[in-house]
């Protein structure tokens, strides 16, 4: 499908060719086989994380312990290119790189580092992070889970939910109420006491492991500790560089939605002629279009801002609450467009449709990007 507004045209030539790259490989490892781990509820990381490290794409963002050190333009635009395959893949690479490695590469001490950082960015470790918990998934400074000292030891005890990579992980970065406030711990997954069963029965994200964690007298050494931050300060920061990963992922699920639309359009033939033909399907593929362009301009000024250091939580609340609605509109749209084949997995759409239900509403939901901005509005708080 042409690119009419030619945004690709604004990328560099080192983008271009992340943009090739990325799509080659879900072209030949992932899309042959997603609507079959979708519909078997299947994931198989392990197979595919050292591919993904070998490509530079686990932390592909931070600098040094083998990552890639790209600008965020191209970590986008790769999370761009996975999520048109599927919201699972790019999830367990967004949650890899920005939420279990980055607050380790941001916050921890030399040991974590060396430790954690070069296994992960080698796809040879998995990792997690605990934040939502099962009471507490927009209001994190309730959370139940909490930390207390034991002579030089932690000792954690609680519950976290909704966790992607959970079940498969070496390392969880788990955040726990202390006396000092909120802290981060560095949580090998082998440690007695902790357990993560994976949440079956989901009609979303299926490609894609989704976990609870459960935390019974963890004995932790104090090196366990993220050295580096205290307070909410360090989870929110996390979910900043995962938000706005999904801001660009959601554009590639929206393009796949309109080009299976677009070619379905051109070819299922209704009252002698493609019902690509009539004006009701022309007006609905012409608002798709719109709508998927302006997410990608959106996406794209974000990165510009973000690789020029003056990118703002508020804005990535702008673009997570913009594009990700625009996706889910134009997924079903497209599933319209469709009609009886848009609930099938012989095309993507359904699949896409079901996923971006759960993105809209993780990592920060609709409602609460919609207050960030009406407080960056009137300078009002509306959340308590």
């Amino acid at each position: 499908m042409d690119d009419l507004l030619r945004l690709d045209d604004r990328l560099s030539g080192d983008q271009r060719l992340i943009r090739d790259t990325v799509s080659s490989f879900v072209a030949d490892r992932v899309l042959p086989y997603v609507g079959d781990w979708f519909e078997e509820a299947t994931f198989p990381a392990r197979e595919l994380a050292p591919a993904l490290g070998a490509l530079g794409l686990l932390g592909m963002h931070l600098e040094g312990y083998g990552c890639a050190g790209t600008d965020a333009i191209s970590y986008g635009v790769a999370c761009r290119e996975l999520e048109a395959a599927d919201s699972g893949l790019r999830s367990f690479v967004s949650v890899q790189g920005s939420l279990a490695m980055f607050p380790i590469w941001r916050y921890g001490s030399d040991e974590q580092k060396d430790e954690w950082l070069p296994r992960m960015a080698a796809g040879e470790a998995i990792g997690c992070f605990g934040l939502t918990e099962p009471d507490h998934g927009s209001d994190p400074s309730n959370m139940r889970t909490h930390a207390k000292r034991d002579g030089s030891d932690w000792v954690l005890n609680g519950s976290k939910m909704w966790i992607t990579n959970g079940s498969i992980a070496d390392v969880a970065v788990v955040w726990a109420q202390t006396d000092d406030g909120v802290r981060g711990f560095v949580v090998p997954t082998d440690t007695p006491g902790f357990s993560a069963p994976e949440i079956h029965k989901k009609m979303s994200l299926r490609a894609s492991v989704t976990s609870s964690l459960y935390f019974d007298d963890v004995r932790l050494p104090a090196s366990a500790v993220l050295p580096g931050v205290s307070g909410l300060k360090g989870p929110l920061s996390c979910l900043s560089e995962a938000r706005f990963g999904i801001l660009w992922g959601v554009v590639g699920a929206a393009r796949a939605c309109l080009e299976a639309a677009v070619s379905y359009a051109k070819t299922r033939v209704q009252f002698d002629k493609p019902i690509g033909a009539f004006q009701l399907t022309q007006e609905k593929l012409a608002w798709m279009y719109v709508g998927a362009a302006q997410a990608g301009l959106t996406a794209l000024h974000l990165g510009q801002l973000k690789d020029a250091g003056k990118l703002e939580p508020r804005q990535i609340s702008f673009g997570k609450l913009a594009n990700v609605r625009a996706a889910l509109d134009i997924a079903r749209q497209a599933r319209s467009i469709l009609g009886g084949n848009g609930i099938t997995l012989e095309y993507p759409v359904i699949r896409h449709m079901n996923n971006l239900e759960s993105v809209l509403t993780y990592e920060g939901t609709q409602e609460i990007h919609t207050l960030v901005l009406g407080e960056a509005l009137t300078g009002l708080s509306a959340y308590r």
